[in-house]
């Protein structure tokens, strides 16, 4: 069983994205331009729009033009977005476009003001429209039309792409095209992030993914829970701005997306509260304000994908057991019934894979356990001194100088070994790496007035302390 989703990302320790000049945050601006391309009977659709608009809660119209709908989406087209062009272009603010192709053919004039302003202007598809129930080679049919007449209508073909209204295939499908520098349909992270098809297969190239948002965003004034006025536009993105600023400031930069639609907050009441945070944002000197390819040229250069060694998610079952097999000292057992257990990304990390081969382990039988304890070799034993310990159990006993004892100290830890067998039935076993010869001789000491089930117990913590070691010897943190 594979589990496709990755619920790890970065995990704590993020890379620094190195912002230019270096910036606390990059801030980018995201114009949707989706005003004739939406769903309409004239472009061929079953029924009239729907969503994102000043009639919340509206229903589509099965068989019919929705004038109200229609004229709502057209002054996007012809007020919203001038007022949203003049605004950035006079602050000299980068925007990336999200245009969908049917949408800018029927633009020319905003296309061109697009372009003479230095806007990049990425894929929003083909027509903006819900892809949830399509079959995969139609959706693909339209991504590549998308493409072509993008490409007609623009000079240029696309280099960037969010769909918006996605199926399970849109994300993998704009990765197999090839030619997209860098795709949005993810809102899992703050940072960009390579993509290697989620094991689809090598056939598909890594993806380079800068995350979206959805809060940021003016969407939330057409929503049932969202935003009623722009002093709310405004605090919100001014909170969200705030934190990120202050985290990057100590170490953690990140990025912030904004998502606008000219419609929406292309209306006077709500405008003023973007020039407001434009105003803000610009007021601040460690601040990158970028378009999305910017930001993919940046971390391409920065952060070029890496393929990671060892994939246990990926790995074949004889593969993984002989990889992992010896984690758990001569009990390939543990990784027989790690492997069947639902792995996925976040087991490809040594943390996600400790606590895999930790959860077959903790269920397996008492006899079980107790074979796990009793294949472990005495510290500092007959069997170091005859060097036939594994090559982990020997740099591990040597990490903590237990390869080099004077005469009275393995004479020590010689009386120790018999006594703790004698009581207990294993060896003293102990996490090496965490001690020296001082601190593991104490714990000896202790340890052996335990009871038999409170030194199993131990016994067992410290086997799964080794083990999350020589993880981290073998995979990423």
């Amino acid at each position: 069983m594979r589990y496709v989703r990755d619920m790890r990302g970065y995990g704590a320790n993020p890379p620094d994205p190195q912002w230019p000049g270096g910036a606390n945050v990059c801030v980018q601006f995201v114009v949707n331009y989706e005003e004739g391309g939406e769903n309409n009977i004239l472009h061929g659709d079953a029924a009239s729009e729907a969503f994102l608009s000043e009639v919340v809660g509206a229903a589509p119209w099965p068989g019919k033009r929705h004038w109200n709908m229609e004229s709502i989406y057209e002054y996007g087209a012809r007020a919203g977005f001038w007022r949203l062009h003049r605004m950035f272009t006079e602050a000299n603010v980068p925007v990336t476009v999200y245009g969908v192709a049917t949408a800018l053919a029927r633009s020319p004039d905003q296309l061109a003001a697009m372009q003479q302003a230095d806007w990049e202007i990425a894929s929003h598809g083909l027509k903006w429209i819900d892809y949830r129930d399509h079959e995969e080679a139609v959706e693909r049919a339209d991504l590549l039309e998308a493409v072509r007449l993008h490409t007609e209508v623009v000079g240029e073909r696309p280099k960037g792409l969010y769909l918006g209204r996605t199926s399970v295939y849109s994300v993998r499908l704009a990765a197999a095209e090839g030619g997209f520098d860098w795709i949005s349909d993810t809102y899992d992270d703050e940072l960009p992030y390579w993509l290697d098809h989620d094991g689809h297969g090598n056939a598909i190239p890594p993806q380079l993914v800068i995350p979206y948002t959805l809060d940021a965003n003016d969407m939330r004034f057409a929503t049932a829970q969202g935003f009623n006025s722009g002093d709310q536009f405004f605090a919100y993105l001014k909170d969200s701005f705030d934190t990120l600023y202050r985290e990057g400031a100590v170490g953690r930069p990140r990025m912030m997306s904004i998502g606008l639609h000219c419609r929406l907050v292309g209306r006077p009441g709500r405008a003023e509260a973007l020039r407001r945070f434009v105003e803000y944002v610009q007021s601040h000197d460690k601040v990158w304000i970028a378009r999305r390819q910017d930001i993919a040229q940046h971390w391409r250069e920065t952060h070029p994908y890496q393929p990671q060694a060892l994939r246990p998610s990926r790995m074949g079952r004889d593969e993984f057991v002989q990889r992992f097999g010896g984690i758990f000292e001569h009990s390939p057992w543990v990784a027989e019934r790690a492997f069947e257990f639902e792995l996925g990304p976040a087991h490809d990390s040594a943390g996600g894979l400790h606590n895999a081969l930790c959860r077959a382990f903790r269920s397996g039988t008492e006899a079980e356990r107790l074979g796990v304890l009793t294949a472990h070799p005495n510290l500092a034993g007959k069997l170091a001194q005859a060097k036939r310990l594994t090559e982990e159990s020997t740099k591990e006993q040597a990490s903590a100088g237990l390869d080099a004892l004077t005469d009275a100290e393995r004479q020590k830890f010689t009386e120790l070994n018999t006594a703790y067998v004698q009581k207990f039935g294993f060896p003293f076993i102990i996490a090496v790496r965490d001690n020296d010869k001082a601190s593991i001789l104490r714990a000896f000491e202790t340890r052996i007035a335990n009871s038999r089930d409170q030194e199993f117990g131990t016994a067992c913590k410290q086997v799964e302390r080794i083990a999350w070691y020589r993880l981290h010897d073998l995979l990423p943190s």
